[in-house]
């Protein structure tokens, strides 16, 4: 897991997922019914999802 400005990464999932699928909103979505605020944002230069969630450090 790396960390991003502000945000830990969770999760990377690639953008081309087949049609009708959303692997990252669904993951993030699990985190969010086990009491994490997880997030999805785009990577545009690895052209993949992420889920995140705020870091820790401040």
């Amino acid at each position: 897991m790396s960390t991003a400005i502000g945000a830990k990464v969770l999760e990377r999932f690639p953008a081309g997922s087949p049609r009708g699928s959303w692997p990252a909103e669904e993951y993030a979505a699990r985190r969010r019914a086990e009491g994490e605020p997880a997030t999805v944002v785009m990577d545009l230069e690895s052209d993949a999802f992420l889920v995140v969630v705020p870091s820790d450090e401040d």
